[in-house]
């Protein structure tokens, strides 16, 4: 039903959508990622894209990925979108022999539920980058 890829975000109509979903996802909640960093999926029904997914190389923990964002439109919440991305881009993360991949929850108890579901465990970073009620995520790659 769903199929994933990774996408070249330099790609001017890739952007574009990865833009949009964003708008869409997140509304005003999170500012808009620097897309032409890291690598992005997509997830497409059909030949609508309905979900996506970044990673960036971490400033926050030693030879791993940041999860930077992972977005699925409502409509297809439920349909275990965001796990798929999250297995996409921990697969890349190992290809390229990262240890770990970290993100971040705030205020967000689906998406916590789902780093839970895939196997993150909360844990405190040494100097903490987002808000006091920010909850931390890290998955091992080993």
């Amino acid at each position: 039903m769903y199929r994933i890829r990774m996408v070249d975000a330099s790609d001017d109509d890739v952007a574009d959508t990865l833009d949009d979903l964003h708008r869409l996802t997140f509304f005003d909640a999170a500012a808009m990622p620097q897309f032409e960093l890291g690598a992005w999926w997509l997830a497409y029904q059909g030949d609508d894209a309905v979900a996506f997914a970044g990673v960036v190389p971490s400033t926050y923990a030693r030879n791993s990925g940041y999860l930077s964002r992972v977005g699925v439109l409502q409509r297809h919440w439920g349909s275990g979108l965001q796990l798929r991305l999250m297995r996409a881009v921990e697969a890349r993360g190992r290809r390229i022999g990262w240890d770990s991949i970290v993100s971040d929850t705030t205020d967000n108890s689906f998406s916590a539920n789902n780093f839970i579901k895939a196997g993150y465990r909360l844990f405190e970073p040494e100097v903490p980058w987002a808000w006091s009620h920010t909850l931390y995520w890290r998955r091992s790659l080993r």
